[in-house]
């Protein structure tokens, strides 16, 4: 797919990215090669439409992961529903012999799992450096104050 880059909007730059995994429907494993393949060209038709870029698709037989960056307008559950939904109208319309896997016109489970991820740092660092913001600047500030109370 493609890589993350700075998005650069008038008056902002995000680098946002989400990890989501969607279950298929019942747990049946339904991606075979050529379902995925499908898959990853509807998602390449979504972002001609959408502030979305899907950065690295991977698919189990029974579960798909997507890597997704996307701007900060754009609410996770919005990110969600439309890779769900079209990705679900699109692979089922293109690959009508998972409709008998399935039981009927649900790809996905109603359920997900998403989680942001860090670019330049994890967690525990960004905790680190938002503490210590300021530290240095409050640190010469008190010498020089020290230096005149002689």
């Amino acid at each position: 797919m493609t890589d993350s880059k700075h998005i650069h909007k008038s008056h902002n730059v995000t680098l946002l990215l989400y990890h989501l995994v969607c279950p298929v429907k019942y747990r049946k494993k339904v991606f075979t090669d050529e379902v995925e393949i499908t898959l990853k060209n509807i998602c390449f038709e979504i972002e001609q439409r959408y502030e979305l870029r899907y950065i690295e698709i991977g698919a189990d037989e029974d579960h798909v992961h997507f890597l997704i960056q996307t701007v900060p307008m754009m609410a996770p559950t919005q990110i969600v529903k439309t890779t769900k939904s079209i990705t679900a109208k699109e692979v089922l319309r293109l690959h009508p012999e998972i409709r008998n896997i399935l039981w009927g016109s649900h790809l996905w489970t109603s359920g997900f799992y998403m989680n942001t991820v860090g670019r330049h740092g994890n967690e525990e660092v960004i905790r680190q450096y938002v503490q210590n913001q300021g530290k240095q600047y409050k640190q010469i500030h008190r010498q020089q104050l020290s230096l005149f109370d002689l």
